[in-house]
């Protein structure tokens, strides 16, 4: 392990990231409407810049963990991991202009109220209890991997770390509502860009420029492309990274409730499709930009591994470890780099704070209990409060939960493709109902959690690794070859599992739907047809030209029967 001491530049920058966004918070508290009325506080009162929005879009889920898992992953298993680029191309326009304007035209605060006026309450409640279980668990993580991984390679205590993001970011988030979580997502994200910036460039230096680190993973095999395998066992292939990549990013920019209230901040569907088209590329360029840093930490490590030596205790502990052993030398990189760290943390927790309230208020407290309007506002910013509270307490159970951290990380994917089934089910069939998208949820989840936590799993088997440039006397670990004898589901890439949990629902959906027909809310509440709002565009254009032609039938024939119109 490397030790180092932050010195003054470090902590400064460390300090000014944290004030400047409990700056921003206190700012929209005693601005504008000073967060009066929750459409301003959960809603920025829907006249937000596109460029903000399309920014904080990117940065909610692109935590450090992202940051820190894509380095190692492009350094230890090759660049392959990059194509699932593309899937975000593929599937922004499918949430544009099919999934979006059915949300934007409802105009609602929860994502789940849709799933009510299209299924029922049952649905609603299970979908909503379902997000809220993903956030909390996946946010306490991510509140708490950061630190423990800053603290093993920096010296970084990881309780001071903890409470010191975990208090200014449920401060401003909860003092300044949407729009300060907006605009620190834009401080946040630069930092972000920094951080990776900064080790991708510190490492061209080192090995004489861009163009030589690809020389170098070339030659170490970190630049094969060539793998098109439709084996589901193959862990990163162009076809799973593809399929699996769309339908993740479907699930999180598509239905996710973070992402669908931050597209409601503006004013215009036109505004809202906007938001989601340019937050594309800035996703896209921070994910190739950190898939590249991999490779520039491979290129100087090439001859002595970090992890093979045993100088780290995880690959994911391989981005710190370098700054700390490559660029303590410049004055203040090093507190950049952590403010970096810091701020992908920040901006996914602030996200989570704000979303979760919503989802509370609406989903929950206002189902239940009548609430006077004067006091739905303190009491979101109550609910927003408790999150970040909560979060705090389980980043700090979390050291003690063992391989429950994985298992919830696992959680959060594997559950974004039967909820994107249900809604694709909602919005895309005139026949789903309720009891059928119900079972069909719930066992959805069943089969994609069991296939991510069976057990025994075989390992990860890494690309070849040298420490011959090490200094004396150290062992390589071993690395555990691939073997076949591990029960089949269990070998399945975790990058498949999203799709099949959204194939199932679509299937045992549609199948249970049809077999066991039931009264639509729309048909409970005396209608003779569904509403189009509730439905994706092209089915929604059908839907009113089949009603329109029947009312002119309906109308020529009281003309033929001398019933005037």
């Amino acid at each position: 392990m490397v030790d180092v001491v932050f010195g003054p530049w470090d902590y400064a920058i460390m300090a000014a990231t944290m004030v400047a966004s409990m700056v921003i918070g206190l700012y929209f508290r005693f601005t504008g409407g000073k967060q009066k009325t929750n459409e301003e506080y959960l809603l920025a009162d829907r006249n937000m810049s596109i460029f903000p929005v399309a920014v904080s879009l990117m940065a909610s889920f692109m935590s450090a963990i992202t940051l820190l898992g894509v380095t190692a992953e492009n350094y230890y298993y090759g660049m392959q991991f990059v194509v699932i680029n593309i899937s975000y191309g593929i599937a922004t326009p499918i949430a544009s202009r099919l999934y979006l304007p059915v949300f934007f035209g409802l105009q609602k605060t929860s994502t789940y109220e849709y799933l009510e006026l299209r299924f029922g309450p049952q649905i609603r409640m299970l979908a909503s209890l379902t997000y809220t279980l993903q956030m909390v668990l996946y946010n306490g993580i991510v509140l708490y991997a950061p630190a423990i991984v800053l603290e093993t390679v920096t010296g970084f205590n990881r309780l001071i770390s903890i409470l010191v993001v975990g208090i200014a970011c449920t401060i401003y988030s909860t003092l300044g509502g949407m729009k300060a979580v907006l605009f620190t997502d834009l401080l946040q994200s630069a930092l972000m860009y920094g951080a990776v910036l900064s080790v991708l460039v510190f490492s061209a230096m080192q090995v004489g420029g861009l163009g030589q680190i690809f020389v170098i993973a070339k030659e170490g095999g970190r630049l094969d492309f060539s793998n098109f395998s439709v084996d589901p066992t193959e862990r990163h292939t162009w076809w799973s990274l593809i399929l699996g990549g769309a339908i993740v990013y479907l699930s999180l920019y598509g239905v996710n409730h973070t992402q669908v209230q931050r597209l409601q901040t503006v004013s215009t569907l036109d505004r809202s499709q906007k938001c989601l088209w340019w937050s594309w590329p800035v996703l896209s360029l921070l994910s190739i930009t950190t898939c590249i840093s991999g490779l520039g930490m491979y290129a100087v490590y090439r001859d002595c591994d970090p992890w093979a030596a045993q100088k780290i205790g995880a690959i994911d502990h391989l981005m710190p470890y370098y700054v700390v052993d490559a660029m303590t030398n410049v004055p203040g990189l090093a507190g950049l780099f952590v403010a970096g760290i810091f701020s992908a943390s920040l901006s996914t927790i602030s996200a989570a704070c704000n979303a979760l309230a919503a989802v509370t208020l609406h989903d929950y407290i206002g189902r239940w209990c009548k609430v006077p309007p004067s006091y739905v506002p303190w009491m979101t910013k109550v609910a927003a409060f408790a999150f970040g509270l909560l979060f705090l307490g389980l980043a700090f159970l979390a050291q003690y939960l063992g391989g429950v951290l994985q298992a919830a990380l696992t959680i959060f994917g594997a559950v974004g493709g039967p909820l994107l089934g249900v809604f694709t089910l909602g919005m895309f069939t005139t026949y789903a109902n309720e009891r059928g998208v119900s079972i069909a949820l719930v066992s959805g989840m069943a089969i994609t959690l069991w296939f991510s936590f069976g057990s025994p799993r075989p390992p990860v088997v890494k690309l070849p690794l040298s420490v011959e440039g090490c200094a004396a006397n150290v062992t390589q670990q071993i690395v555990s070859p691939h073997s076949t004898d591990y029960f089949y589901p269990y070998r399945i890439s975790y990058m498949w599992t999203s799709f099949i949990g959204f194939v199932w629902v679509l299937a045992v959906g549609s199948i249970i739907s049809l077999l066991w027909r039931q009264m639509q809310p729309w048909e409970r509440a005396g209608q003779s047809h569904p509403d189009p709002a509730l439905f994706t565009p092209p089915l929604a254009r059908r839907l009113r030209a089949k009603f329109e032609e029947k009312a002119d039938v309906q109308c020529k024939l009281l003309k033929a029967n001398g019933v005037p119109e």
